[in-house]
Protein backbone atom coordinates (compact mmCIF):
# COMPACT_ATOMS: atom_id res chain seq x y z
CA UNK A 1 0.00 0.00 0.00
CA UNK A 2 1.38 3.51 -0.99
CA UNK A 3 0.95 6.31 1.32
CA UNK A 4 0.18 10.07 0.03
CA UNK A 5 3.52 12.32 0.81
CA UNK A 6 2.80 14.89 3.77
CA UNK A 7 4.24 17.39 5.39
CA UNK A 8 6.89 14.97 6.58
CA UNK A 9 9.69 16.57 9.53
CA UNK A 10 8.77 19.61 10.19
CA UNK A 11 6.81 21.48 12.75
CA UNK A 12 3.70 22.48 12.84
CA UNK A 13 2.73 25.22 14.84
CA UNK A 14 -0.83 25.15 14.63
CA UNK A 15 -0.57 22.35 16.70
CA UNK A 16 -0.25 24.72 19.54
CA UNK A 17 -3.87 25.61 19.25
CA UNK A 18 -5.04 22.32 20.38
CA UNK A 19 -5.04 20.95 23.62
CA UNK A 20 -2.65 18.59 25.14
CA UNK A 21 -3.32 16.48 28.24
CA UNK A 22 -0.14 15.08 29.50
CA UNK A 23 -0.49 12.42 32.46
CA UNK A 24 2.18 11.42 34.83
CA UNK A 25 2.24 7.68 35.39
CA UNK A 26 1.08 6.28 38.87
CA UNK A 27 -0.42 9.44 40.27
CA UNK A 28 2.15 11.70 39.64
CA UNK A 29 0.31 13.84 37.12
CA UNK A 30 -3.41 15.44 36.06
CA UNK A 31 -5.47 12.31 34.29
CA UNK A 32 -7.76 13.66 31.21
CA UNK A 33 -11.20 13.49 31.05
CA UNK A 34 -11.68 11.49 27.83
CA UNK A 35 -15.57 10.83 27.60
CA UNK A 36 -16.04 8.05 25.11
CA UNK A 37 -17.07 4.60 26.03
CA UNK A 38 -14.52 1.65 27.05
CA UNK A 39 -14.12 0.74 23.58
CA UNK A 40 -13.07 4.29 22.68
CA UNK A 41 -15.42 6.49 20.13
CA UNK A 42 -16.56 5.62 16.65
CA UNK A 43 -16.40 7.66 13.65
CA UNK A 44 -18.59 11.16 14.44
CA UNK A 45 -17.70 10.51 17.92
CA UNK A 46 -15.48 12.57 20.42
CA UNK A 47 -12.11 11.53 20.22
CA UNK A 48 -9.10 10.65 22.77
CA UNK A 49 -5.89 10.05 21.21
CA UNK A 50 -3.77 8.49 23.97
CA UNK A 51 0.03 7.95 23.56
CA UNK A 52 2.03 5.81 26.39
CA UNK A 53 5.70 6.75 26.13
CA UNK A 54 8.50 4.33 27.19
CA UNK A 55 10.89 4.67 29.74
CA UNK A 56 12.70 7.65 28.47
CA UNK A 57 9.81 9.50 28.49
CA UNK A 58 8.98 12.59 26.14
CA UNK A 59 11.96 15.06 25.95
CA UNK A 60 14.14 12.25 24.37
CA UNK A 61 14.12 14.94 20.79
CA UNK A 62 13.01 11.80 19.05
CA UNK A 63 10.84 8.73 19.46
CA UNK A 64 8.80 9.86 22.54
CA UNK A 65 8.03 13.46 21.37
CA UNK A 66 7.36 12.10 17.61
CA UNK A 67 5.07 9.86 18.92
CA UNK A 68 3.48 13.05 20.92
CA UNK A 69 2.97 14.73 17.58
CA UNK A 70 1.31 12.20 16.06
CA UNK A 71 -1.69 12.51 18.17
CA UNK A 72 -1.19 16.20 18.65
CA UNK A 73 -1.76 16.44 14.69
CA UNK A 74 -4.28 13.60 15.41
CA UNK A 75 -6.45 15.84 17.36
CA UNK A 76 -5.72 19.14 15.09
CA UNK A 77 -6.96 17.04 12.03
CA UNK A 78 -9.28 14.47 13.44
CA UNK A 79 -11.25 16.33 16.00
CA UNK A 80 -11.11 15.80 20.31
CA UNK A 81 -8.33 15.90 22.15
CA UNK A 82 -4.50 14.38 22.79
CA UNK A 83 -3.11 12.81 25.51
CA UNK A 84 0.28 11.54 26.72
CA UNK A 85 0.76 9.23 29.77
CA UNK A 86 4.50 9.26 30.51
CA UNK A 87 6.13 6.02 31.56
CA UNK A 88 8.99 6.07 34.26
CA UNK A 89 9.83 2.76 33.83
CA UNK A 90 9.00 -0.83 32.29
CA UNK A 91 6.40 -1.65 35.40
CA UNK A 92 4.38 1.43 34.71
CA UNK A 93 3.59 0.16 30.88
CA UNK A 94 0.81 -2.02 32.21
CA UNK A 95 -0.65 0.36 34.09
CA UNK A 96 -0.45 2.91 32.10
CA UNK A 97 -2.03 1.02 29.01
CA UNK A 98 -4.89 0.07 31.17
CA UNK A 99 -5.10 3.90 32.07
CA UNK A 100 -5.24 4.89 28.43
CA UNK A 101 -8.17 2.46 28.01
CA UNK A 102 -10.13 3.34 30.83
CA UNK A 103 -10.12 7.09 29.84
CA UNK A 104 -12.05 6.02 26.27
CA UNK A 105 -9.59 6.07 23.88
CA UNK A 106 -10.33 5.96 20.72
CA UNK A 107 -6.47 4.20 20.33
CA UNK A 108 -3.44 3.84 22.36
CA UNK A 109 -0.55 4.56 20.84
CA UNK A 110 2.60 2.83 22.26
CA UNK A 111 6.34 4.02 20.89
CA UNK A 112 9.12 1.22 20.93
CA UNK A 113 10.21 -2.40 20.86
CA UNK A 114 9.77 -2.47 24.66
CA UNK A 115 6.12 -1.18 24.99
CA UNK A 116 5.56 -5.06 22.82
CA UNK A 117 4.68 -7.20 25.67
CA UNK A 118 2.57 -5.22 27.69
CA UNK A 119 0.37 -4.19 24.66
CA UNK A 120 -0.11 -7.51 24.07
CA UNK A 121 -1.19 -8.05 27.76
CA UNK A 122 -3.63 -5.19 27.03
CA UNK A 123 -5.01 -5.46 23.81
CA UNK A 124 -6.07 -9.25 24.76
CA UNK A 125 -8.02 -8.11 27.46
CA UNK A 126 -9.32 -5.44 25.85
CA UNK A 127 -10.60 -6.62 22.49
CA UNK A 128 -12.73 -3.88 21.38
CA UNK A 129 -10.32 -1.25 22.39
CA UNK A 130 -8.09 -0.25 19.65
CA UNK A 131 -4.03 0.02 19.78
CA UNK A 132 -1.11 1.50 17.78
CA UNK A 133 2.67 0.14 18.14
CA UNK A 134 5.33 1.53 16.55
CA UNK A 135 8.30 -0.51 16.09
CA UNK A 136 6.96 -4.08 16.95
CA UNK A 137 4.18 -6.38 16.25
CA UNK A 138 1.31 -7.80 18.90
CA UNK A 139 0.58 -11.87 18.58
CA UNK A 140 -0.96 -14.32 20.19
CA UNK A 141 0.24 -17.67 21.34
CA UNK A 142 0.35 -18.93 17.52
CA UNK A 143 2.21 -16.23 16.22
CA UNK A 144 -0.83 -14.27 14.49
CA UNK A 145 -0.90 -10.62 14.99
CA UNK A 146 -3.94 -9.21 17.05
CA UNK A 147 -6.82 -7.93 15.18
CA UNK A 148 -6.82 -4.83 17.69
CA UNK A 149 -3.30 -3.65 16.85
CA UNK A 150 -1.68 -2.39 14.28
CA UNK A 151 1.85 -2.78 14.49
CA UNK A 152 3.84 -0.32 12.49
CA UNK A 153 7.74 -1.60 11.13
CA UNK A 154 9.38 0.98 9.71
CA UNK A 155 12.08 -0.04 7.32
CA UNK A 156 14.88 2.04 8.87
CA UNK A 157 17.64 0.18 7.12
CA UNK A 158 16.58 1.78 4.21
CA UNK A 159 16.84 5.41 5.40
CA UNK A 160 20.11 4.49 7.36
CA UNK A 161 21.17 3.51 3.94
CA UNK A 162 20.91 6.57 2.58
CA UNK A 163 22.34 8.01 5.55
CA UNK A 164 25.56 5.95 4.89
CA UNK A 165 25.95 7.15 1.46
CA UNK A 166 26.35 10.34 2.91
CA UNK A 167 28.18 9.56 5.20
CA UNK A 168 30.98 7.30 3.07
CA UNK A 169 31.23 10.43 0.51
CA UNK A 170 31.61 12.91 3.07
CA UNK A 171 34.14 11.10 5.54
CA UNK A 172 37.76 12.56 5.11
CA UNK A 173 39.49 9.78 7.07
CA UNK A 174 37.68 6.61 6.57
CA UNK A 175 36.77 5.87 9.74
CA UNK A 176 32.89 6.56 11.01
CA UNK A 177 31.71 5.77 14.59
CA UNK A 178 28.08 4.27 15.75
CA UNK A 179 26.89 5.05 19.25
CA UNK A 180 23.68 2.60 19.83
CA UNK A 181 21.63 2.81 22.97
CA UNK A 182 20.09 -0.98 23.32
CA UNK A 183 20.72 -3.09 20.80
CA UNK A 184 17.30 -4.08 19.73
CA UNK A 185 16.20 -5.04 16.44
CA UNK A 186 15.07 -1.25 15.20
CA UNK A 187 18.68 -0.31 16.40
CA UNK A 188 20.56 -3.38 14.93
CA UNK A 189 18.35 -2.31 11.42
CA UNK A 190 19.59 1.42 11.59
CA UNK A 191 23.52 -0.07 12.13
CA UNK A 192 23.08 -2.67 9.16
CA UNK A 193 21.60 -0.37 6.74
CA UNK A 194 23.91 2.41 7.54
CA UNK A 195 27.01 0.09 7.11
CA UNK A 196 25.64 -1.06 3.93
CA UNK A 197 25.46 2.65 2.73
CA UNK A 198 28.90 3.59 3.80
CA UNK A 199 29.94 0.29 1.68
CA UNK A 200 28.11 1.44 -1.24
CA UNK A 201 29.55 4.60 -1.24
CA UNK A 202 32.95 4.39 0.09
CA UNK A 203 34.25 0.29 0.25
CA UNK A 204 37.39 2.12 2.11
CA UNK A 205 35.48 2.83 4.98
CA UNK A 206 34.85 1.31 8.43
CA UNK A 207 32.26 2.10 10.87
CA UNK A 208 33.40 1.21 14.97
CA UNK A 209 30.16 0.36 16.79
CA UNK A 210 29.41 1.15 20.58
CA UNK A 211 26.46 0.92 23.28
CA UNK A 212 25.15 2.82 25.61
CA UNK A 213 23.16 0.16 27.16
CA UNK A 214 20.59 2.32 27.39
CA UNK A 215 18.61 5.24 25.81
CA UNK A 216 19.13 7.95 28.57
CA UNK A 217 22.39 8.21 29.73
CA UNK A 218 23.83 11.50 27.74
CA UNK A 219 26.99 11.52 28.96
CA UNK A 220 27.89 8.04 28.45
CA UNK A 221 26.76 9.10 24.91
CA UNK A 222 29.18 11.50 24.50
CA UNK A 223 31.80 9.86 26.02
CA UNK A 224 31.59 6.77 23.66
CA UNK A 225 31.07 9.69 20.54
CA UNK A 226 34.18 11.28 21.87
CA UNK A 227 36.49 7.90 21.81
CA UNK A 228 35.48 7.45 18.64
CA UNK A 229 36.50 10.40 17.21
CA UNK A 230 39.89 9.76 19.02
CA UNK A 231 40.29 6.71 17.42
CA UNK A 232 40.06 8.89 14.04
CA UNK A 233 36.63 8.40 13.45
CA UNK A 234 34.96 12.25 11.87
CA UNK A 235 31.43 11.22 11.62
CA UNK A 236 29.31 9.45 14.25
CA UNK A 237 26.01 7.82 14.05
CA UNK A 238 24.26 7.80 16.75
CA UNK A 239 20.80 6.05 17.81
CA UNK A 240 20.51 6.39 20.96
CA UNK A 241 17.48 8.17 21.92
CA UNK A 242 18.12 10.82 24.50
CA UNK A 243 21.66 8.89 25.21
CA UNK A 244 22.19 10.29 21.69
CA UNK A 245 22.08 13.94 23.05
CA UNK A 246 25.37 13.27 23.99
CA UNK A 247 27.00 12.68 20.84
CA UNK A 248 26.14 16.15 19.65
CA UNK A 249 27.74 17.38 22.77
CA UNK A 250 30.69 15.96 22.28
CA UNK A 251 30.95 17.26 18.20
CA UNK A 252 30.26 20.45 19.49
CA UNK A 253 33.28 20.22 22.08
CA UNK A 254 35.55 18.76 19.59
CA UNK A 255 34.39 21.64 17.28
CA UNK A 256 34.92 22.01 13.07
CA UNK A 257 35.71 18.75 10.89
CA UNK A 258 33.68 16.28 12.76
CA UNK A 259 30.28 15.45 11.92
CA UNK A 260 26.98 13.50 13.71
CA UNK A 261 24.84 11.44 11.60
CA UNK A 262 20.97 11.65 13.76
CA UNK A 263 18.17 9.68 14.00
CA UNK A 264 14.53 9.59 12.94
CA UNK A 265 14.13 13.10 12.53
CA UNK A 266 15.89 16.07 11.70
CA UNK A 267 17.95 17.69 14.88
CA UNK A 268 20.72 20.25 13.09
CA UNK A 269 19.62 22.64 16.14
CA UNK A 270 21.85 20.69 18.53
CA UNK A 271 24.89 21.18 16.72
CA UNK A 272 24.00 23.33 13.63
CA UNK A 273 28.19 23.39 12.98
CA UNK A 274 28.84 19.59 13.18
CA UNK A 275 25.47 18.21 11.73
CA UNK A 276 25.49 16.03 8.64
CA UNK A 277 21.94 14.74 8.05
CA UNK A 278 19.52 11.62 9.74
CA UNK A 279 18.10 9.22 8.88
CA UNK A 280 14.02 9.80 9.54
CA UNK A 281 11.16 7.92 10.23
CA UNK A 282 7.84 9.56 9.73
CA UNK A 283 6.30 8.59 13.03
CA UNK A 284 3.75 11.19 13.46
CA UNK A 285 2.31 10.49 9.61
CA UNK A 286 2.31 6.79 10.60
CA UNK A 287 0.41 7.75 13.50
CA UNK A 288 -1.87 9.68 12.04
CA UNK A 289 -2.69 8.14 9.63
CA UNK A 290 -3.64 4.79 11.73
CA UNK A 291 -5.71 7.41 13.65
CA UNK A 292 -7.71 8.53 10.44
CA UNK A 293 -8.97 4.69 9.92
CA UNK A 294 -9.89 4.57 13.22
CA UNK A 295 -12.11 7.52 13.14
CA UNK A 296 -13.05 6.51 9.39
CA UNK A 297 -14.08 2.69 11.23
CA UNK A 298 -11.88 1.08 9.18
CA UNK A 299 -9.11 0.52 11.91
CA UNK A 300 -7.84 -3.29 11.22
CA UNK A 301 -4.34 -4.81 13.01
CA UNK A 302 -1.93 -6.73 11.95
CA UNK A 303 1.50 -6.06 10.95
CA UNK A 304 2.43 -2.99 8.97
CA UNK A 305 5.71 -2.30 7.01
CA UNK A 306 6.73 1.29 5.76
CA UNK A 307 9.56 2.57 4.09
CA UNK A 308 10.94 3.72 0.92
CA UNK A 309 8.32 2.53 -1.17
CA UNK A 310 5.42 4.18 0.66
CA UNK A 311 7.28 7.41 1.33
CA UNK A 312 7.55 7.12 5.02
CA UNK A 313 11.62 7.16 5.86
CA UNK A 314 14.09 8.94 4.54
CA UNK A 315 16.94 11.60 5.30
CA UNK A 316 16.51 14.66 6.69
CA UNK A 317 14.76 17.25 3.88
CA UNK A 318 15.91 20.43 5.73
CA UNK A 319 19.53 19.86 4.92
CA UNK A 320 19.61 18.05 1.82
CA UNK A 321 19.76 20.88 -0.43
CA UNK A 322 23.49 21.79 1.51
CA UNK A 323 24.93 18.85 0.32
CA UNK A 324 27.60 18.37 -2.62
CA UNK A 325 25.89 17.89 -6.10
CA UNK A 326 27.38 14.60 -6.26
CA UNK A 327 26.14 13.02 -3.23
CA UNK A 328 22.42 14.46 -3.69
CA UNK A 329 22.42 12.21 -6.81
CA UNK A 330 23.86 9.12 -5.61
CA UNK A 331 21.26 9.50 -2.48
CA UNK A 332 18.37 9.88 -5.04
CA UNK A 333 19.58 7.08 -7.97
CA UNK A 334 19.64 4.77 -4.78
CA UNK A 335 16.56 6.33 -3.48
CA UNK A 336 14.63 4.69 -6.96
CA UNK A 337 16.90 1.70 -6.86
CA UNK A 338 15.25 0.63 -3.12
CA UNK A 339 12.12 2.05 -3.71
CA UNK A 340 11.54 0.05 -7.00
CA UNK A 341 13.44 -3.14 -5.61
CA UNK A 342 16.52 -2.75 -7.43
CA UNK A 343 18.55 -2.84 -4.50
CA UNK A 344 18.18 -4.75 -1.28
CA UNK A 345 19.29 -2.82 1.80
CA UNK A 346 20.76 -5.62 4.45
CA UNK A 347 18.77 -5.50 7.68
CA UNK A 348 20.85 -8.25 9.87
CA UNK A 349 24.53 -8.41 9.97
CA UNK A 350 24.09 -11.95 7.84
CA UNK A 351 22.48 -9.85 4.76
CA UNK A 352 25.16 -7.30 5.60
CA UNK A 353 28.13 -9.94 5.11
CA UNK A 354 26.43 -10.95 1.96
CA UNK A 355 26.02 -7.69 0.14
CA UNK A 356 27.38 -6.68 -2.47
CA UNK A 357 26.88 -2.89 -4.03
CA UNK A 358 25.24 -2.45 -6.79
CA UNK A 359 25.04 0.83 -9.35
CA UNK A 360 21.60 1.67 -8.95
Amino acid sequence: MTYPIRRRYRRRTAILLFSLFTLSACGGGESGNGTAGNGGSTAGGPHLWSLVTDANGLGDQGFNDLGKQGVEESAESLGGKASVIQSGSQSQFVPNLQQAVASGSTTVTAVGFALADAVTQVAKAHPNSRFILVDAVAVDAAGKSLPNVAGIRFREHEAAFLAGIIAGKTTKTNKLGFVGGVELPSVVRFLTGFQAGVKQANPSASVRTAYLGNFNDSAKGKGLATAHFDAGADIVFEVAGGGGLGVYDAAKTRGPGVWVVGTDTCKQRLAPDNYLTAATKDVPGAVLRQNQAAADGKFTGGEISLGLAEKAVGVCEETFAGLPAEVKDLVEKAKEAVGSGKITVPSTPDELSRFTPTAP
